[in-house]
């Protein structure tokens, strides 16, 4: 009887043990986070390096260059609002009909911008119905100085039906239209992209949308998709510089969304595949680290 109580005691001991392991979030999230926002608190960021103010601002475009007006602090458009109790572990996001005013946050310390070889992690989740809710190309994330194909890191949704999913890291944009010389403007820009036809986006479900990218401006640069947790693509060797005006970089959301968003979390370094699909199955989100 001694050494069954014994025997049970010890099971317990390492049930619990190994309990306690799998729940501890890796400690490289918390140590490479530079930015994030639960929208639970209203729409400024929960932990930002930089500025964590959320901005609203009339864009406009010019010689097909977009630039920004009435820049205001704050989230000052009436369509898009705070739904409570809608997000993956709390409030959400939620971006109403589409109009020329834009949302952003500024990237200085948000992103770890180095141009000679850049690195990082951007994660999300999306809740939406791709056929009713989408009208047009739309990039829930894009962040960049200038424009989406001029030093720039997105997501979007093509104007197709149903629309393609894709990735997108397209460095200077003198730099890569020089390949066009040789190459067809497609062939050239579609070695920047990752796209996923028919893409598991739902109404009733949240999606986690995973980018991490590494040596960006380099040789050995490589982007890769995930969508909950699962690698879905990737492009690589593509040594376009990435040349910000770090003071004009923003991260912009919801271009031409509608739907929801919540948890868009940053940080300074690629995860693996494995850190992806922990970051995944993180059971209280990116809370639980902080």
């Amino acid at each position: 009887m001694k050494n069954f109580s014994i025997t049970v005691i010890t099971i317990v001991i390492v049930s619990l043990l190994l309990f306690s392991c799998g729940s501890n979030p890796s400690p490289e999230f918390k140590n490479a986070l530079t930015f994030y926002v639960s929208f639970d608190n209203g729409t400024n960021a929960d932990f930002a390096l930089g500025d964590s103010n959320i901005y609203t601002a009339n864009s406009t475009y010019t010689n097909s260059r977009r630039s920004l007006d009435g820049i205001q602090v704050g989230m000052n458009n009436s369509d898009h609002r705070i739904v409570l109790g809608k997000g993956l572990f709390g409030d959400a996001f939620e971006f109403g009909k589409k109009s020329d005013t834009v949302l952003f946050y500024k990237s200085k310390n948000n992103i770890v911008y180095n141009p000679q070889s850049w690195s990082g992690t951007i994660s999300f989740w999306l809740r939406l119905d791709t056929s009713a809710d989408l009208d047009g190309y739309t990039d829930p994330i894009q962040i960049t100085d200038t424009e989406f194909n001029d030093a720039s890191i997105w997501v979007d949704f093509t104007d197709a039906n149903p629309p393609d999913f894709r990735l997108g890291l397209i460095g200077d944009k003198d730099a890569w239209t020089q390949d066009t010389l040789n190459s067809p403007l497609k062939t050239v820009f579609e070695k920047r992209i990752v796209t996923l036809k028919k893409p598991p986006f739902s109404k009733n479900n949240w999606t986690h949308v995973v980018v991490t990218y590494d040596g960006l401006g380099t040789t050995t640069s490589l982007g890769t998709l995930y969508l909950n947790g699962e690698k879905i693509g990737e492009t690589k060797g593509v040594d376009d510089p990435f040349t910000w005006v770090l003071q004009e970089s923003k991260i912009f959301l919801g271009l031409n969304y509608s739907g929801l968003m919540d948890e868009l979390s940053i940080f300074n370094k690629p995860f693996t595949e494995g850190q992806v699909k922990e970051l995944y199955q993180l059971e209280e989100g990116i809370k639980s680290i902080l």
